[in-house]
């Protein structure tokens, strides 16, 4: 469908009807991801690709206009960041220098491998979480050990370096390993991870790889009105709704995500 609205709509390039097909993915795919956790890129970063922008340029502006949909659902979470703030430190310093390399690295790593490993991954934390039927609709305050500490730190920084080099489903990660690791529910961890993620990992990660390419104005500022609204929404509806709507919701992208990766992965292998 989005390959077929392009082919229609691509004679007149940014024309009003382009533009609406652009802001509207924005909204509804970060919509999605404000209330699962993650996964924008599913339909955002393809709709760019196919409109004609290139690969690097889309990445960046996706980067881009989702820390916009950070905002957007930090703003109406932000009550849900509690007292995680000592938690959010450790995402962003172990977190940030793999987003670093991960942005570095992009040019000369081969997607079809990353791409194939975060599907699998996907894939599994959905029947995982399909299989845990009580999974984070609870919150706890576990306390971590050194062990455990390390463990954690460990599977920040290498998500970090995914978040530096493809677009979807790290956000998904780093919420499922919050719900694990601190027993937390799923809207303390979205909203945990709208802020650290959303916003400051792909800001960081946008940085590094406009270096790559430029990145087009016009079709930014409708991703970034569409990731911004969207995200307020979905976390608006998420916060009406509760953990079930969220635990649901994130199972469903998860799928999403990891059938679309293994696609991408297959095509570029054949």
């Amino acid at each position: 469908m989005p390959y077929l609205l392009t082919i229609l709509l691509g004679s007149f390039d940014l024309s009003l009807f382009k533009s609406i097909y652009i802001f509207l993915i924005s909204f509804f795919s970060n919509t999605f991801s404000a209330i699962s956790g993650g996964g924008a890129g599913l339909l955002q970063l393809p709709a760019l690709i196919l409109s004609g922008v290139p690969y690097y340029q889309a990445l960046a502006s996706h980067k881009l206009a989702t820390v916009a949909l950070g905002i957007g659902g930090s703003l109406r979470n932000y009550k849900s960041l509690g007292n995680d703030s000592s938690v959010a430190w450790q995402i962003l310093i172990f977190g940030l220098p793999g987003v670093i390399l991960g942005s570095s690295i992009v040019e000369y790593v081969s997607e079809k491998y990353l791409y194939l490993i975060l599907g699998i991954i996907s894939i599994l934390l959905a029947f995982y979480s399909f299989l845990k039927p009580e999974l984070g609709l609870s919150s706890g305050n576990n306390k971590l050990n050194l062990k455990h500490k390390i463990r954690f730190l460990i599977f920040i920084f290498l998500i970090g370096i995914l978040n530096g080099s493809i677009s979807s489903g790290t956000g998904l990660l780093v919420t499922i390993l919050l719900i694990k690791t601190f027993e937390m529910d799923f809207l303390r961890a979205i909203s945990l991870t709208f802020f650290t993620v959303g916003i400051f990992w792909n800001f960081f990660g946008a940085v590094f790889l406009t270096k790559i390419g430029s990145v087009p104005p016009n079709i930014l500022m409708l991703l970034i009105i569409g990731s911004f609204t969207g995200g307020y929404f979905g976390a608006h509806l998420s916060k009406l709704n509760g953990n079930i709507l969220i635990k649901k919701t994130f199972t469903i992208v998860c799928i999403s995500v990891g059938i679309s990766l293994l696609i991408k992965s297959i095509k570029s292998f054949l």
